[in-house]
């Protein structure tokens, strides 16, 4: 996963010594040439990215969680009028920790809002679909990073109406993240509440438990409120009706969320993996996963080894497949 730090109590870029590793790994994912475009201009620090920070910000939102994976803070800067209503938004910028559906998101809606000439509150029109349309289609599984953009810049906005004194409120703005405040709990692994999660299913057409998983990941860590009563099912059930019997049964079938699998990997690579290849003097480092597909660099001494493909197959894949998943695929790249 590519790192990008800049806010204070973010992560700062980091990005894997092996560049080239990245690119061939982006151009293996589903991704339009836009999404790939934008996101190699944040890998390379291209002068036309938006990720950074704006010291005087006018507006600082986030959302997410690093400890869940992925977060993002959001920073605007307006062009003022005499009547605060009518700022317009001059400057955005982003920093993130998250993947590169994350990355291009956070580009698509700093683009999207500087383009536009928007005011702060015409910002908020700007949903999670005009971030994916813009981006030419995000992967199923990566739906919930345009989301993420979305509910940053919401946060920012109301930042910036406390700042310059306006009553949202007054002016008939309903901002969604007022709303949840209070609203039950549902997933507390992903913090997402009741009315969160309900206007989710609507806006998004989600009518699974899995399509919940992918579009905003709640469900998809521990799994307790999968099922549990008032928990996600249920609310699929009271907006879309009860599903049959044989859909339940699937329960026991689920497969894990890439949440789930991504942290069933990394302990196995702790526990198993990584202290076999350091007594030779080497290590593997995780750069992506794509549903059964690991993408991964071999390092240290293991980079340069003539026996690096048996390694990859005997020994990584083969401890993947037995303890997490035998449908598992390990890629050097």
């Amino acid at each position: 996963m590519l790192r990008l730090r800049g806010a204070r109590g973010m992560p700062k870029m980091g990005i894997s010594p092996r560049r080239n590793a990245f690119k061939r790994l982006v151009m293996a994912w589903q991704y339009s040439d836009k999404t790939k475009i934008l996101f190699m201009n944040a890998v390379n620090g291209n002068e036309n990215s938006h990720f950074g920070e704006i010291a005087d910000a006018d507006g600082v939102g986030e959302h997410g969680s690093i400890a869940c994976g992925d977060a993002m803070k959001f920073f605007f800067k307006v062009r003022r009028a005499e009547n605060p209503v009518d700022d317009v938004i001059i400057a955005a910028k982003y920093s993130t920790f998250g993947c590169t559906s994350a990355i291009a998101s956070s580009e698509a809606l700093c683009e999207i809002i500087e383009k536009g000439e928007y005011t702060p509150i015409e910002a908020l029109k700007i949903r999670n679909e005009d971030i994916v349309k813009f981006l030419e289609g995000l992967p199923s599984q990566k739906i919930h990073c345009s989301v993420m953009g979305a509910e940053a810049l919401e946060a920012a906005v109301a930042d910036w109406a406390q700042k310059r004194g306006v009553d949202l409120e007054a002016l008939g703005v309903h901002l969604e993240s007022k709303e949840d405040e209070g609203s039950r709990l549902v997933c507390t692994c992903f913090n997402v509440t009741e009315s969160e999660l309900k206007r989710r299913i609507v806006e998004l057409n989600l009518h699974t438990i899995d399509d919940v998983i992918g579009a905003i990941k709640a469900g998809g860590a521990c799994g307790a409120c999968q099922h549990a009563p008032g928990g996600i099912q249920d609310l699929l059930d009271a907006q879309w009706g009860v599903q049959d019997d044989a859909a339940l049964d699937n329960v026991q079938t689920m497969k894990l969320s890439p949440y789930q699998l991504s942290k069933r990997i990394e302990t196995v690579l702790e526990e198993d993996i990584r202290p076999m290849l350091a007594a030779d003097g080497g290590d593997v480092e995780i750069i992506d996963i794509k549903e059964n597909l690991i993408y991964v660099d071999l390092t240290g001494a293991c980079a340069t080894c003539p026996g690096a493909s048996g390694t990859i197959q005997h020994v990584i894949e083969k401890k993947l497949r037995d303890k997490v998943d035998d449908a598992l695929r390990v890629i050097q790249i």
